[in-house]
């Protein structure tokens, strides 16, 4: 399974791709998305939506994850920040990719073990768990922590819904008989 996480933000967007195969983790790319902040906001929002829409060509992920928007001080920052997300949105949509969400205290609590874990703390743990030589910048750091949060998590749920599913069905029920 190849993983991007997305780390979505009006100004910088941080994207990072890995490699799942049972419980080993290989990076494969992380960077930035500089944003311009001297265009129109629809601009800004293209950019997002078309860099994704390359790196996605390039690195030929099959799941995406996002971190989900926590609510600012600032309600204009926070709508700002959810349009920027729903740039991202769009562009794992546009290519069919599965979009698993994830907070940021599901994600810091699964790469550093506790959920209010400082950047620094996010960058370290990054670059243990997927054997780095050097720091990723902040944003793509956060974008490598979503995707190791979804490789982490995704067996587990997926075999929860394999459980339920096998538990709807009729256990008593064989080809034609009924018993009881």
């Amino acid at each position: 399974m190849r993983i991007i996480g997305i780390d979505p933000g009006l100004r910088f967007t941080g994207y990072g791709v890995i490699d799942v195969q049972g419980n080993h983790l290989r990076y494969v790319a992380s960077g930035t998305i500089r944003v311009p902040t001297d265009i129109a906001l629809a601009q800004r929002l293209n950019t997002i939506f078309s860099a994704l829409q390359e790196l996605i060509s390039t690195h030929q992920p099959t799941h995406s994850a996002v971190e989900k928007v926590f609510v600012n001080v600032n309600p204009h920052t926070t709508l700002l920040l959810g349009q920027a997300r729903g740039a991202a949105l769009c562009a794992l949509a546009f290519q069919d990719l599965p979009v698993f969400e994830y907070t940021a205290l599901q994600i810091k609590k699964t790469v550093v073990g506790q959920g209010h874990a400082a950047k620094e703390q996010i960058q370290t743990m990054v670059c243990y768990l997927l054997a780095l030589n050097g720091d990723p910048a902040p944003d793509a750091a956060d974008a490598l922590a979503c995707a190791i949060c979804h490789a982490h998590h995704h067996p587990l749920s997926k075999a929860l819904k394999q459980q339920a599913h096998m538990e709807s069905r009729p256990h008593n029920i064989r080809k034609g008989r009924f018993r009881e």
